[in-house]
């Protein structure tokens, strides 16, 4: 039996027929990059490349002709290989409505609560949202009114969960998705072009039509006639032709290890993959191509369910949706009443892992075996830990059972070993001994309800008894922690062997801690360390104290009745935040009136053309920036590491490719300007230093990887990184006097009138990054005559034209900038765009070819800047009864290696600070200069660090 190699791809999109043949697309292409690249569908955007925004999602639709059934669901696109949606149908916004064939009533209800501003994220709201109505719309629940779909309020909350929006605010997405929703109440949504606020008659008539089901075909027939056609072909074992290179697509495990020992492999590396979203995981994504991929998501047994007396045992390439799905049926079920609590809490862990749109296609043993073979800080592994999960493992011949904890503790594993499934085990309580089971699981992450990657994680199990006294016991305890900054999740053996059996009182509690922390000990070069190990502290204490014997905590302090559903409050179960309308008079009409913005539809049905929605010119080429990773050196050398990669480099542009009479110049405003590249010295980490040139986006990023770049820092100073520093070497930059803001009043005066005073108290914000979902990018198109068109993401397109102009050294007029519209910017598309349009321009320039460069999100990060972080010192009197009479500040405001606006940036502080009576101001505000990425305007320059100090002060005052 031999291994089986997938020749073609065959798939719908927006319902029509697409056949792709093996040798025309390489395997490691994206579903992303084939609609950009391939179709005229712009709509799904690239937002984030790991799955996180929401900007790529698509409906992928699935059929079952055994049970003649069609099963859709939300994924990104950005993280979907296109050999993975073989036989599969797709559906992008485009095919939701347009204008052509009219807009969809998402689209339609979209525009009409005013839900879109940029419009950039607005296509992949309106795919999550009817996936959403698709799924509820096939359930069994009641029919609902006639325009309304069988979606409830509070799944319409959670319909867009995992799309983000950096511009609207997520209270009008909201309304709009609750507007399908059966038991809305139509009044209670806020502000639209439908009806106006408060009136009477607000019904589903006054609004878009929605036909229950949504009204688009989503899975089309000949396709499943094709599919119906090829059964035969498909279940077909018999030996396939090996190519040298491609997608192999083994069904069975048996064929899974013929591939692995036919020689394929042994010069080069091959990808095992079931959804390939390991791939978005930042620190784990691609560092190289890959020419070979083995897919084993349709090897049945990775995907079957075991239900048995003991557990349930649940195949490896299980998407983690399907495994909640069946985690819930499990706890609900009279079949398994020993489990219901361990299968309910993992299941409402889980759903706060990742995105939905990643959970659909993400399976639960690649989360393992990242887990397994990188500290990749896994809230599955570590909870299935807690749960006393074990896992079979094939390795060639051999099938093998281990403990998870086991499994974890081995060596990386390889593609010769086989994660075939995961067993979780009932966890029974003891009638005899009346104890009860209990279970918890703990995450602290940056947005805590799921969609990041956790800072500490826990899971806690056991039973608990009560004592002829009364005391309540725990026993057989299992105490796991996770993500702290460790290879991998651990059991805290001690703490469990010391509170086994014992009477949890104060000082048992207090040996626990002492235990744990001796336990859970962060890795050198870990983040927050310390952090992490207080919160693993907390997340013990919460579970012991509603246990505990004279100790009050955060816990419930239940009997040992209730002990066996140690449930708390789950914010995931919360209502949204009350809403508070201002509605207008009236007396200022157009002013207040709910106007819909221009071309919202467009936006919403993937019409709109951003930059990167631009179809790529003949010839057209891609680049990536090299980065400089030192913050001050000379560079003597660049050059790339022998990888797949690196082969698709087809040059490199840099500081000496500038023309004769051109700049080294890469942005400009008022107060100087700043270089394109560093050369011959970087001056600070993230400058850039070239362009690598390929002929595709993704080629051009990997190869930007490869990049090996040698400093020498002989007598160089050392270099200035914090405002402290740019004191004591006297580096600043000059603000004009017409822009140094004037103080008020007499500072020693006030001070004589205060009862009481603050002295030299300091307060400090940190920089802010941009996160626009589209990223910098530009198209750069040479012309006749020395001239060039440049499309660029810009907010201040004229003084682009002046920058590029400049690099180029050729007159102004014979450059021309266009920009159509952002998918957002918040100010850094301002000064900070002109550096990627600059070098796309002198690409194009030098190539004599048309250049696109749209960097990646770890690139733009590093790159770009942000929001100016501020050192202040402040003294501050005040009488007894609160009113205060005199304030000096002491200000350091970091503003990187060049000017750009940050001259500006002290009356605009100040601005932001006289919004308070001070009684009398004065101040000493220092804008430094330092060896970092230059900081520009952000979403209220300068106002916000302004009102940030002055906040802080009112409130140590009060």
């Amino acid at each position: 039996m031999g291994p089986v190699k997938l020749e073609k791809v065959v798939f719908a999109l927006n319902g029509r027929r697409h056949e792709v043949a093996g040798a025309d697309v390489h395997p490691g292409t994206t579903l992303l990059e084939f609609i950009r690249t391939r179709t005229p569908f712009t709509g799904t955007k690239l937002g984030c490349g790991e799955g996180g925004c929401g900007a790529c999602v698509v409906l992928i639709a699935t059929y079952n002709p055994t049970k003649d059934e069609v099963t859709e669901f939300s994924a990104s696109s950005c993280l979907t290989l296109l050999y993975n949606i073989n036989l599969c149908s797709v559906i992008t916004t485009e095919g939701l409505g347009n204008t052509k064939d009219g807009f969809h009533s998402i689209q339609k209800r979209m525009a009409g609560f005013h839900a879109s501003q940029c419009g950039f994220c607005t296509p992949g709201m309106c795919m999550s949202i009817f996936t959403s109505l698709a799924n509820a719309d096939k359930s069994k629940k009641p029919e609902p009114q006639k325009g309304f779909s069988k979606l409830t309020v509070s799944e319409a909350e959670r319909a867009f969960s995992g799309n983000m929006c950096r511009c609207t605010g997520y209270r009008p997405i909201v309304d709009a998705c609750k507007s399908f929703a059966s038991d809305v109440d139509l009044e209670d949504l806020g502000l639209n072009v439908f009806w106006k606020k408060g009136d009477k008659h607000a019904d589903v008539s006054k609004l878009p039509a929605y036909t229950l089901g949504g009204g688009v075909c989503t899975f089309p027939d000949f396709l499943k006639s094709e599919i119906k056609s090829s059964l035969h072909h498909l279940n077909d074992d018999s030996d396939v032709t090996i190519s040298r290179e491609g997608w192999y697509h083994p069904k069975s495990i048996e064929q899974y290890y013929d591939l692995l020992n036919s020689g394929l492999f042994s010069d080069c590396p091959v990808k095992v993959v079931v959804a390939n979203t390991s791939s978005g995981v930042k620190g784990y994504k691609d560092q190289d191509l890959y020419d070979k991929y083995i897919d084993i998501g349709d090897i049945p047994e990775l995907s079957a369910i075991w239900k048995k007396d003991g557990g349930i045992e649940i195949g490896a390439a299980t998407p983690i949706s399907k495994t909640i799905e069946i985690l819930e049926q499990e706890a609900g079920s009279k079949s398994s009443p020993n489990g219901s609590v361990v299968f309910r809490k993992l299941a409402e862990h889980m759903s706060k892992v990742a995105t939905p749109f990643v959970r659909n296609t993400a399976s639960i043993g690649g989360n393992i075996i990242l887990a397994q073979k990188y500290p990749f800080p896994s809230d599955i592994a570590t909870i299935l830990l807690g749960a006393a999960s074990t896992v079979r493992l094939q390795v060639y011949s051999q099938t093998l059972e281990v403990t998870l904890e086991e499994f974890l503790e081995q060596p990386p594993s390889d593609p010769s070993t086989l994660l075939l499934s995961i067993f979780i085990p009932h966890w029974a309580s003891d009638s005899q001994k009346e104890s009860k089971v209990i279970f918890e699981t703990y995450r602290a992450a940056p947005r805590p309800l799921g969609n990041a990657v956790s800072y500490i994680n826990s899971a806690m199990l056991g039973h608990v008894s009560q004592k002829s006294s009364g005391d309540l016991v725990l026993s057989n305890l299992r105490m796991a922690f996770g993500a702290y900054g460790t290879e991998h999740a651990i059991r805290a053996t001690k703490v469990e062997q010391h509170l086994n059996g014992k009477v949890l009182a104060p000082s048992v509690v207090l040996e626990a801690v002492q235990l744990l922390r001796e336990t859970v000990v962060p890795m050198e070069g870990t983040s927050h360390a310390e952090y992490r190990v207080s919160v693993a502290v907390a997340f013990l204490f919460s579970f012991l104290s509603p246990f505990a014997k004279g100790i009050k905590g955060p816990g419930k302090n239940p009997s040992i009745g209730s002990a066996s559903s140690s449930d708390t409050d789950d914010p995931c179960n919360l209502p949204l935040s009350s809403r508070r309308d201002t509605v207008s008079s009236g007396d200022h009409k157009p002013v207040g009136e709910p106007i819909k913005k221009y071309a919202v539809e467009l936006q919403a049905s993937g019409e709109a053309v951003y930059v990167d929605d631009i179809p790529a010119p003949k010839n057209c080429l891609y680049g990536e920036f090299i980065y400089s990773t030192q913050p001050l050196a000379y560079v003597k050398n660049i050059k790339f590491k022998p990888s797949l990669a690196s082969e698709k480099v087809l040059t490199v542009v840099s500081a000496k490719d500038i023309p004769s009479g051109g700049q080294n110049i890469g942005s400009s405003f008022m107060f100087g300007d700043e270089p394109l590249f560093g050369s011959p010295v970087a001056e600070y980490a993230g400058q850039a230093l070239g362009v690598v040139i390929a002929e595709t986006q993704r080629y051009a990023n990997l190869a930007g990887k490869q990049v090996v770049v040698e400093y020498d820092t002989k007598d160089l100073k050392p270099p200035i990184l914090t405002v402290e520093q740019a004191v004591q070497n006297n580096s600043y930059f000059e603000v004009p006097p017409g822009k140094y803001p004037k103080q008020v009043g007499d500072f020693s005066k006030g001070m004589a009138e205060a009862d009481h005073k603050i002295l030299s108290t300091e307060v400090k914000l940190a920089s802010q990054y941009y996160f626009y979902m589209e990223t910098q990018t530009a198209l750069a198109i040479p012309d006749e005559d020395n001239t060039i068109v440049v499309y660029s993401s810009s907010q201040y397109p004229e003084l682009a034209q002046n920058v590029i102009a400049r690099c180029l050294g050729i007159p102004f007029s014979n450059v021309r900038v266009i920009t159509r519209r952002v998918g957002g910017g918040f100010g850094g598309k301002a000064f900070r765009s002109f550096t990627v349009a600059t070098a796309a321009a002198l690409c194009a320039f030098k190539l004599h070819r048309p250049v696109r460069m749209y960097l990646n999100r770890s690139t733009d990060m590093i790159m770009i800047g942000g929001r100016h972080p501020i050192k202040a010192y402040y003294t501050v009197g005040f009488k007894s009864n609160g009113r205060i009479t005199a304030l000096h500040l002491d200000i350091l405001i970091n503003a990187g290696i060049s000017p750009d606006a940050s001259p500006l940036m002290p009356d605009t502080m100040m601005s932001g600070l006289k919004k308070y009576n001070w009684g009398a101001l004065s101040f000493d505000i220092k804008v430094c200069k330092t060896n970092n990425t230059s900081k520009s305007v952000m979403r209220a320059p300068g106002d916000t660090q302004g009102s940030f100090i002055a906040e802080a002060i009112i409130e140590h005052v009060a």
